[in-house]
């Protein structure tokens, strides 16, 4: 008896044991958890986007628990039918009236009858999750599959919209086969239930009527499955590659073959269906049924096996190819240009000669004054020998832009001074410096993007503090957010923040900003000490009641931290207005599923659809984040927009300092405009010969080939009388060197966004990049004078060429830079080329270039006229009188 209390005592111990060891795990997982969730909280409550951070949880796990929920009922439902439908008598052995009778021992029918309800309930559970796993993955489909717009655009080989295709297609395929497992797992449970229940097992019953009647439902619900695969496969043609390289989505023979034979599927099974539960009623027409079943083996032998197709091929569409599927090609094409907003690219022809008419003078002033004679990559060096000034400071990417100086619309290039903890002083990289003191950059510079050769750098903002004398100055210059890797900072605090160097001292600053959580409690201090894993934020003095946590503080992280589901352009840029400075990110909204579009393929993702349909706004002092909705006729920000309603305003409500400041961007360009190099090709039958093939112009960098990348001019080339700043993107035809097209977008409105494309004349030469390379390399002066500056201890490095088409011209202009041998090197701006395809001339600046260019090429008019006049038609014949 004792040994038994002790064993009994030992079980106890040892149940308490893992109870406490258990709850000790869990306080730890839901501490972590909890930790990192109140952060988040605190963090999205700080930008005001508190209700979208509940919203997108309670989407997220709504989601989940209502498929769960859906698939349980459904699973529980049909379990519990055939539970009470297969009861049976218990065994009679033994009886309640016999107290000395032995107890009955239960068959394992009668336990599953005891416990049907946890049993049942279990299994309904496990199931009901494993549907719900797509769902909780990728939740957000399945609010798409609510949400999501029509768009009014059929697909051209089954007519169904491509929103079906966008938002309800992925769901389906998602659920497919989860469903068909799901299905087939509750058919085999409930075969078991009936089958244990009725005996059939041991070969003393059968199946009663109402489980086989019940049975027979779900069969018929499995071959509706299966239908509905087959359908999907239908569907799934606009995605074939079978057609490739030639073009993408289905072609003659996935429209003459597979999908025949995918009909004949789906008309079988559900013949099958139907003479399924027939038969095994009637026990008659198993001959009919034989019959069905071999017809539906072999078509799924014709569809698994490629010998249909290759006869068909082989025989039918290459003895002529092109007839058979040109209607393809042209789906192809009509699908691939709106899905990359091409089809609204304006056509014109560049009315191009070879000695133009002549421009008033006052219209080439205005173009050249915004000429880039610098790059941003150059522009780098000098921003880094000439303004950063401490090595705790690092500018960011030079950006391209544009302001009003001085009553004139000017190009400019400006760069924002960050940050750099990296580069702090070794005996400063102590606590106290990194997240109290050294909290935040200072400034931009900005040159004009025009300046002369020879001549010093012209600034129209510089210096620390930041001064301008073009009336650009700024009322809040501190950054703190930016493009850098930051630590989090505790601002403001009693350790002061450093400011700026103000000659041997230093001006601290004190944040008064409404970035940051406010961190001013034990509480806070206890939670964000536990998240960063650092005591100090706790047990430090050097903070009060007003100091705020700043914490993602890139822009990158910050706005994909926010809204993960934008894909975002690689160069955010930034922005200064009289108020403070600004980053712009530019975001996209994807898919791959668009019916029937060729796929644009990157190291990181596929899509067959995108657009600009955002721009985000960064506020550098106080992160907090805007995003405007810029493209309103995007399905898929529409859809968004429904989804969390308030979270994305229209571009009418950014405020008009900012929205002067936005460009059409570099990558989505770049994207469409290697779509376009192959789909401008229209017609069915150039596509198929590819004979006007583009491909983006070559230029020489660093003494390699490399493709043209699109660049930024101030032109008048979208309207004539008005100066705007352009996105451009040379082109020339496969394997030639000449130029074939110019592409351009806008940037300012009305034009934002307009793409148009200039053709140059197919039987006129119109000259690219290296072959003017070729040229400025033959002329003598340009050759006598870069010898000269060689021998004098300077290396000559030339600049990025841009392409501007001019008037009935197309001027070439390349900055040519002089960088020392010496231990510095800063690069210098010495002379500018400028070429029309003729000749080329070197001067220090582009109005000098470009009055000497045109006093070479009427010199060259009249030696061309000298040597070969051009006769003078006489007077006309006077008619002879008839005879």
């Amino acid at each position: 008896m004792q040994e038994a209390n002790s064993r009994r005592w030992g079980r106890k111990v040892r149940i308490a044991l893992i109870l406490l060891l258990a709850a000790c795990a869990s306080i730890v997982v839901l501490g972590m958890w909890g930790v990192d969730y109140l952060a988040d909280i605190f963090w999205y409550d700080a930008l005001g986007y508190r209700g979208y951070f509940f919203l997108r949880k309670l989407y997220r796990y709504g989601v989940f628990a209502a498929v769960i929920f859906l698939s349980f009922a459904f699973f529980f439902f049909n379990l519990r039918i055939a539970g009470r439908a297969s009861n049976r008598p218990r065994n009679s052995a033994g009886s309640k009236s016999d107290p000395d009778a032995a107890a009955p021992k239960k068959l394992l029918p009668d336990r599953l009858q005891d416990a049907s309800v946890p049993i049942y309930a279990a299994i309904s559970l496990a199931l009901g999750i494993m549907m719900a796993l797509p769902a909780f993955q990728h939740w957000e489909k399945f609010l798409f599959f609510i949400f999501g717009p029509s768009m009014g655009i059929e697909d051209p080989y089954f007519g169904r919209d491509a929103s079906f295709y966008l938002f309800r297609y992925p769901v389906f395929m998602l659920l497919q086969n989860p469903l068909r497992i799901a299905l087939g797992v509750l058919l085999l449970s409930l075969f078991l239930v009936y089958g244990l229940n009725s005996g059939i097992f041991s070969q003393k019953g059968r199946l009663p009527k109402a489980a086989r009647r019940h049975l027979g439902i779900l069969i018929l619900m499995l071959f509706l499955i299966e239908i509905w695969n087959a359908a999907l496969q239908l569907f799934g043609l606009v995605y074939s590659n079978a057609n490739l390289p030639t073009f993408y989505g289905p072609g003659y023979v996935q429209m003459n073959v597979t999908r025949p034979l995918l009909w004949m599927t789906m008309v079988l099974l559900a013949a099958l269906a139907v003479a399924l539960p027939a038969v095994l009623y009637s026990r008659r027409g198993k001959l009919v049924l034989a019959g069905l079943a071999i017809a539906l083996a072999l078509v799924l032998v014709l569809r698994s096996t490629d010998f249909l197709d290759r006869m068909v091929t082989e025989y039918m569409v290459k003895p002529n190819q092109l007839a058979k599927e040109a209607p393809y090609i042209a789906g192809n094409i009509e699908a691939t240009l709106s899905a990359y907003r091409l089809r609204e690219i304006e056509i014109r022809d560049y009315d191009y000669k070879r000695f133009p008419d002549q421009v008033p003078l006052s219209q080439v002033l205005d173009v050249l004054r915004n000429i880039p004679v610098w790059n941003e990559e150059t522009l780098e060096a000098v921003f880094h020998q000439f303004q950063e000034l401490r090595t705790y400071y690092v500018f960011a990417p030079v950006s391209v832009g544009r302001f009003t100086v001085g009553g004139k619309y000017q190009q400019v290039f400006l760069a924002p001074r960050e940050i750099d903890y990296p580069n702090l002083p070794e005996s400063a990289q102590n606590w106290i410096n990194r997240h109290l003191t050294y909290s935040h950059g200072f400034g931009t510079v900005m040159v004009p993007a025009s300046q002369d050769g020879g001549s010093p750098m012209t600034w129209f903002i510089r210096g620390i503090p930041p001064s301008s004398d073009y009336g650009l100055d700024t009322t809040q210059p501190r950054i703190y957010f930016g493009r850098e890797n930051y630590n989090y900072v505790i601002v403001p605090n009693h350790s002061g923040e450093l400011d700026y160097p103000l000659g041997e001292t230093n001006v601290t600053n004190a944040y008064d900003g409404r970035g940051g959580v406010p961190i001013g409690s034990l509480f806070k201090k206890l939670l964000y000490a536990y998240y960063f894993k650092e005591k100090n934020i706790f047990f430090t003095t050097k903070t009060h009641r007003n100091s705020r946590i700043l914490y993602r503080r890139n822009i990158i992280e910050r706005v994909r931290h926010l809204a993960p589901y934008l894909h975002l352009d690689r160069t955010p840029y930034a922005a200064q207005t009289a108020n403070g400075i600004y980053w712009i990110i530019d975001a996209y909204t994807t898919s791959d599923a668009y019916p029937a579009a060729t796929p644009y393929r990157t190291p990181a993702t596929e899509f067959n659809y995108i657009r600009n349909s955002v721009k985000i706004i960064v506020d550098a002092y106080h992160g907090s984040i805007d995003c405007y909705v810029f493209d309103e006729s995007d399905p898929i920000i529409r859809t968004y927009r429904r989804i969390y309603p308030g979270f994305f305003k229209s571009k009418e409500h950014m405020p008009a300092d900012l929205r002067a400041h936005t460009r059409y961007p570099k990558d989505i360009f770049n994207f469409q405009m290697r779509i376009y190099a192959r789909y401008h090709q229209t017609d069915p039958q150039v596509f198929y010969s590819q004979e006007d093939l583009w491909t983006f112009a070559d230029t020489i960098k660093g003494g390699e080939v490399v493709p043209f990348q699109p660049y930024y001019l101030t032109v008048n080339l979208m309207e004539q009388n008005r100066l705007d700043f352009l996105l451009l993107l040379p082109m020339m035809p496969k394997d030639r060197n000449n130029l074939r097209a110019l592409a351009f977008a806008g940037s300012d409105e009305p034009n934002y966004g307009k793409i148009v494309v200039y053709n140059f004349p197919k039987g006129e030469l119109v000259y690219g990049p290296e072959q003017i390379n070729a040229i400025i390399n033959q002329d003598p002066q340009i050759a006598e004078l870069f010898t000269l500056w060689d021998q004098a201890g300077s290396s000559v490095r030339r600049g990025e060429m841009i392409i501007l088409p001019f008037g009935q011209s197309v001027l070439f202009i390349q900055p040519v830079y002089l960088i020392s041998r010496s231990d510095v090197h800063i690069p210098e701006l010495q002379r500018l080329i400028m070429s029309e395809g003729q000749v080329a001339v070197i001067e220090s600046s582009l109005e000098d270039a470009y009055l000497k260019l045109q006093e070479r090429i009427e010199n060259e008019r009249r030696q061309q006229h000298r040597r070969f006049p051009i006769p003078v038609p006489g007077p006309p014949k006077p008619s002879q009188p008839e005879q």
